[in-house]
């Protein structure tokens, strides 16, 4: 299977999302404008391209990269966007060097390069139309716990959703842009969708996971967004 960004990107209509974090117990709704999503997950091959580094601790070319923290997301993105020629999205008046001051990252609205998604986005994209919990039957869709072996698996290998996204579900997690909770978790961003070693119950439209912006974790990875053109 090629896994190319520039012929992997689907298209998700606009819509709106409605979110909620048990913890709080608090639900939001957001209206988002159509844009683009990458069918799946960055691969090890793609990040390689990219960046030149193989982070991940289990090797495959098409395996989702992992082992790469929300600040390695960031810079992949705006190394994408200069090799495609495109206007990088992220900028940080501290450098990109993810020690401290991410909260200082700075997104361009009206860049066209890559970036990360939403949270919203992701909710709203994972779901393709529907409100149930998954776009279909879990062992079709996901490799989790129960049916992984724990471990990796090759992005593609479940049942896409009907809007063609793949693993959106198990798998790795996925960073999102979002800050979790500031008040609470301080810097801490959102991680979306379940992993290989996450029993069924985390694998869910709905869950939220956080984690530290500069740890890199080995059920982690992310996948690719773009504004729609105007």
């Amino acid at each position: 299977m090629d896994v190319n960004t520039d012929s992997m990107m689907i298209s998700v209509p606009a819509g709106q999302a409605t979110l909620s974090d048990r913890r709080t117990q608090r639900s939001w709704s957001t209206e988002l404008a159509a844009y683009h999503l990458a069918a799946y997950p960055v691969t090890q091959s793609q990040y390689m391209q990219v960046t030149g580094e193989r982070p991940s601790g289990v090797q495959g070319d098409l395996l989702p990269v992992e082992g790469a923290s929300w600040w390695d997301a960031v810079r992949f993105c705006n190394a994408l966007s200069a090799q495609e020629g495109l206007t990088p999205v992220y900028q940080s008046r501290d450098g990109f060097e993810g020690r401290a001051g991410d909260e200082r990252i700075e997104w361009d609205a009206s860049a066209d390069g890559y970036r990360l998604p939403t949270e919203a986005e992701w909710e709203h994209a994972c779901r393709a139309g529907t409100t149930e919990a998954r776009y279909g039957k879990l062992d079709d869709i996901a490799w989790h716990r129960g049916n992984s072996d724990e471990r990796l698996h090759t992005v593609g290998g479940k049942l896409p959703n009907t809007w063609g996204l793949h693993d959106m579900l198990g798998n790795v997690w996925e960073w999102c842009w979002d800050v979790y909770d500031a008040e609470v978790y301080g810097s801490y961003r959102v991680l979306r969708g379940g992993g290989w070693f996450d029993e069924h119950w985390s694998c869910r439209a709905s869950v939220r996971r956080r984690s530290h912006p500069t740890l890199r974790i080995d059920d982690v990875g992310f996948r690719v967004a773009r504004n729609m053109a105007p």
